[in-house]
């Protein structure tokens, strides 16, 4: 496959860099990507075909190299770069690790992954589009093709970062349609792409992510003959209809063609139904009253640390954080069995997290805090683990990973040390102050 650029060209940076292309990694809608050899390694190039390459992009890309933000969850441009001709340039990032993977492929279901792998994967991407809005940047095209995620640990990389500009700039591209909010679709005077529009795009994402399809896409899709783009702006723009929407059914799922969702939407809890709802109805009507990324995260955490293992099938469910009672597995049906909590309060301003003590469960260090920047449900952070006795089967204690000693109150007032590497044994009423927050052992 041949481009715009030759294999063994050279080319330098602004900032003096030289960079030697090595190859070709890929094309999309604006450019294409080389692997270049740098002198502090490998880098990707993406470089503008001519259309694309006006002064507009140039600028944007220029602003967005001078920020110079870093944050491991984006592949941001790092150094600008101009060719033999003025109008021809390109920028400099990070090549994508070989473990994320593009959204599409889990569409397709192509990717081996999980429940807690797709909730992690959904809060690192409020939390890194939340970490862009607060710098006053609005992306502009969140969708499918700007996000890889590791589909073993959840974790995330975007991409294409080139159409991000402070919020209230209108230059550039307005998103990618079935993603973009009506009011850009419907061409309204005075609409123009931000942080506003910025949060339907995310909560398509994260639908499409966490039901595998489009919350637009319906009975009424599949009755279009012609998807052309004066459908597309019905669908997306001129008349938008949630496939959920409790108080219209005529774009409901068809049964049988989109079976999938309706299986999705079935095994989610309300405290992610409810969100999606409420950003499909009210949020289609009024920017200002779409969920936030706050409201996102704080819910994904809640259902992130509900999940439950099923004693039978041992398929991963997400019951209703906080309820006692979980219902029946979404995979084979039978009921859930839940087991105990341990409920944590940071200290002030005080916040209350619940995590349920599946095997293996894990308390990390954004649960101790009350208003974590970032949450990381990586080894790294780990505090707490909960672990089977070795010679005691069915009975379970907390080791302590931290780097601290706790303090363990008994339901005797009686009190314990347990110093790092040691394990508590898991009792109802078992009190622990872990560096500061408090945690007991709740039965349900």
């Amino acid at each position: 496959m041949s481009g715009m650029l030759d294999t063994g060209a050279r080319l330098t940076a602004d900032g003096g860099e030289e960079l030697h292309i090595t190859g070709l990694l890929g094309a999309g809608g604006q450019g294409e990507v080389y692997r270049v050899a740098t002198a502090v390694g490998d880098k990707a190039l993406k470089w503008y075909y001519p259309s694309c390459a006006t002064q507009a992009q140039e600028e944007i890309v220029q602003e967005l190299v001078a920020r110079d933000f870093d944050d491991d969850r984006f592949l941001w441009p790092s150094a600008f770069v101009r060719g033999t001709r003025q109008d021809a340039f390109g920028y400099l990032m990070d090549i994508r690790p070989d473990r994320f993977k593009g959204l599409p492929a889990l569409f397709r279901r192509q990717l081996r992954t999980t429940p807690r792998a797709l909730l992690t994967a959904g809060l690192y991407m409020v939390e890194a589009y939340q970490a862009l809005h607060s710098r006053g940047i609005a992306y502009r095209d969140i969708s499918w093709g700007n996000i890889f995620f590791d589909p073993t640990t959840g974790d995330v990389l975007v991409c294409d970062n080139d159409n991000a500009v402070v919020e209230g700039d209108a230059s550039g591209i307005s998103g990618t349609m079935e993603f973009m909010a009506p009011e850009l679709v419907r061409g309204e005077s005075g609409a123009r792409p931000g942080t506003q529009t910025d949060l339907h795009s995310l909560s398509v994402l994260l639908f499409m992510l966490l039901m595998n399809h489009h919350p637009l896409k319906g009975s009424q899709e599949l009755a279009i003959r012609c998807l052309d783009e004066a459908a597309e702006r019905k669908l997306y723009g001129r008349q938008p209809l949630f496939v959920f929407d409790p108080q219209d059914s005529s774009n409901a799922p068809d049964p049988v063609e989109q079976s999938t969702v309706l299986h999705t939407w079935g095994a989610a809890p309300d405290a992610l139904k409810d969100l999606f709802t409420h950003n499909f109805t009210t949020g289609l009507r009024d920017p200002a009253a779409r969920v936030r990324e706050s409201q996102w995260r704080d819910a994904l955490r809640a259902v992130l640390d509900s999940v439950v293992d099923c004693a039978h099938c041992g398929r991963q469910n997400m019951p209703q954080p906080e309820e006692t009672t979980a219902g029946a597995c979404w995979s084979c049906g039978k009921d859930l069995v839940l087991p105990p909590r341990l409920v944590l309060t940071t200290p002030p301003p005080r916040a209350e997290r619940h995590v349920r003590l599946r095997r293996g469960a894990r308390v990390h260090a954004h649960h101790l805090v009350p208003e974590p920047t970032r949450h990381d449900y990586s080894d790294a952070t780990c505090v707490a683990e909960l672990v089977e006795h070795p010679q005691k089967p069915g009975k379970f204690g907390l080791v302590n990973r931290s780097a601290t000693a706790w303090t363990g109150t008994r339901s005797d007032g009686t009190t314990q040390h347990i110093e790092p590497g040691q394990t508590v044994p898991l009792r109802s009423g078992m009190e622990l102050d872990l560096d500061g927050a408090q945690a007991v052992v709740e039965p349900k």
